[in-house]
């Protein structure tokens, strides 16, 4: 199966996590800063609370993206429709490059065939995911979630 043998889901917890601290941290320099009353200190503040505001954009952002794409897989899951390629796995748990980029022609042909199917999509993103290829993985999990919804 082209899945990581371990969740992904406390890691990004964690991540999640240590963001908000991050933010919290920021938010309190910024305040800290603006109090001061100084032309400079008010500039740097403001600066700091857009820093930290856009970060907060960007955690929601990519947490909805996640439990979005977690929410398709299951429903792909209980279609019995995940891909189920037995590949070579490294200790890690992670398939190896030149596995996954074997299965690369038939899941494209698939997207080819019915670029309207979201499955395929999905299934064509789980393969760039274990090629290593996060940008095209996300790109096509963006494309299933659009056909999804459609």
């Amino acid at each position: 199966m082209l899945k990581s043998a371990r969740s992904p889901f406390w890691g990004a917890s964690l991540m999640a996590l240590l963001l908000v601290l991050y933010i919290v941290l920021v938010g309190q320099r910024a305040v800290a800063f603006i109090a001061t009353g100084i032309p400079i200190g008010i500039g740097i503040g403001v600066a700091l609370f857009v820093v930290a505001a856009i970060g907060a954009v960007l955690l929601v952002l990519e947490l909805r993206f996640g439990f979005r794409i977690t929410r398709l897989g299951a429903r792909l899951e209980a279609e019995g429709g995940a891909p189920d390629d037995v590949v070579e796995m490294r200790p890690s748990g992670r398939p190896t490059r030149e596995a996954a980029d074997e299965l690369f022609p038939r899941y494209k042909a698939a997207v080819e065939h019915d670029p309207s199917d979201w499955r395929g999509w999905y299934r064509l993103g789980v393969v760039y995911d274990a090629a290593g290829d996060r940008k095209r993985a996300r790109a096509a999990m963006r494309e299933a979630l659009t056909r999804a919804r459609g």
